[in-house]
């Protein structure tokens, strides 16, 4: 599934023993990105909706952003940006090439 071979990048040899395996870069790159992914959304949210623009809040108003809201934007990040990461290491990565996943990811038999 790797693109370095479609794009000229790869030569087609093996990594070296102790090379991280794909899987295990893949889950900690997408393990880093969720939480940047949760915070860059819960900034975004804020500023989408910003705070209430009146000084003194009447009966009738109430906060744009809420609870449920904010969370929602959070995990929506969280999902995007950990997906999308794992899947350009996937595609991007000379780790996950189709040799080298069947070299390292299968394990010792």
């Amino acid at each position: 599934m790797a693109l370095r071979r479609v794009l000229g990048l790869s030569d087609g040899e093996l990594m070296r023993a102790d090379a991280k395996p794909c899987s295990r870069l893949m889950r900690h790159t997408a393990t880093v990105f969720t939480f940047g992914g949760a915070m860059s959304f819960w900034i975004l949210c804020r500023l989408h909706y910003g705070q209430s623009t009146t000084s003194t809040p009447s009966l009738n108003s109430s906060p744009r952003i809420t609870v449920p809201r904010s969370l929602r934007w959070a995990a929506c990040g969280a999902v995007t940006m950990s997906s999308t990461t794992a899947l350009l290491v996937r595609l991007l990565c000379s780790q996950c090439e189709p040799q080298n996943i069947a070299a390292f990811d299968k394990g010792e038999e």
